[in-house]
């Protein structure tokens, strides 16, 4: 029984300036999206890929879309412990964000598919979530004639088909990018865009709470697969690395950008607030031989929990703009 988010061991405090000047610049935001080695992006496709990702007529009964589970005002997750799929039952985890996935491989909580294109055939085929049929969904949208003349345009040689379909999807979510929080206008050199307790709880993330070990980088996340002791019966990882003792149990390091529209979280939505969230890693959560290296018991006092508090929010930004698509009939 185990589970991700913050990983955590007991140092002692560096110094407050120190620490954020030390380490500040292995968070720098990129500048552009990475399209190298996938389909090039164009405004066209990556906007057929947002209407698709938006229109119920993907699911088998018409009635669920990408959104359902991948909610914008919600981080692009849903706010319910798991979301409800297509037989009107919650599935077994919670919905993994899609913001900035341009820069996440593999995907899902447990790492199955390599690429964007392979995720996004996953929850429309699976049964349980949006029930559809790739092959009635492609001719739908043929005889739907802006769709028709849309896919023609982009795909002159194809068109529509299950390929290309995927394809608009995964360009579209590549471009689905957290926009710039209070940290990165702090790591751009402003000091007044996050304040002195946010900054002493960044010391604690990337010091004390040792955090930073698994959530790396600009996203926050080092990609990897990690048992963090929550207790479940999902073996997670262990189905695709059956051999690899820990990846029982361990699962995707999620990115911690937008944290605060995000919860309940963990992999099953166990956790509802991120004070439970940072509870269960001073707790250590269930030892075993399969829990990650980086996880033990230790100690923060109320103070340094709502610094540390103080600067997730930090990560997420004021404002994250979204325009709806209009759906062709």
């Amino acid at each position: 029984m185990r589970r991700s988010l913050l990983c955590i061991t007991l140092f002692s405090v560096v110094s407050f300036q120190g620490a954020a000047a030390g380490n500040l610049a292995d968070f720098k935001r990129p500048l552009a999206i990475p399209f190298d080695k996938v389909t090039p992006y164009s405004l066209q496709l990556a906007t057929l890929g947002k209407m698709l990702f938006f229109d119920p007529r993907l699911s088998g009964a018409k009635n669920m879309n990408c959104a359902s589970c991948h909610n914008p005002s919600f981080g692009f997750e849903v706010p319910v412990k798991t979301p409800v799929g297509a037989a009107n039952t919650h599935l077994a985890r919670q919905s993994p964000t899609i913001l900035n996935v341009a820069w996440t491989t593999p995907l899902f909580w447990d790492g199955r598919a390599p690429t964007l294109e392979a995720q996004a055939a996953g929850p429309i085929t699976a049964a349980a979530e949006m029930n559809g049929k790739l092959d009635q969904i492609v001719a739908d949208l043929r005889a739907i004639p802006d769709y028709n003349s849309w896919f023609k345009q982009i795909f002159p040689d194809k068109g529509a088909t299950n390929e290309t379909l995927l394809t608009a999807i995964a360009t579209y979510e590549r471009t689905v990018v957290s926009a710039w929080s209070p940290f990165d206008r702090w790591v751009d050199g402003d000091e007044t865009a996050v304040s002195d307790s946010a900054k002493r709880g960044f010391e604690l993330f990337t010091g004390k709470a040792n955090c930073a070990v698994c959530h790396t980088g600009w996203n926050f996340t080092d990609n990897k697969f990690h048992d963090t002791g929550l207790p479940t019966d999902d073996i997670g990882r262990a189905k695709f690395e059956p051999n690899n003792p820990k990846a029982l149990y361990a699962f995707k390091t999620p990115s911690l950008r937008n944290t605060l529209y995000r919860g309940p979280y963990m992999h099953d939505g166990s956790l509802a607030t991120m004070e439970d969230v940072i509870a269960h890693y001073e707790s250590g959560g269930v030892k075993s031989a399969s829990r990650s290296d980086s996880i033990s018991p230790f100690f923060i006092t109320d103070r340094e929990r709502e610094e540390l508090i103080a600067f997730l929010k930090t990560l997420t930004p004021e404002q994250q703009d979204l325009l709806l698509p209009t759906l062709p009939n």
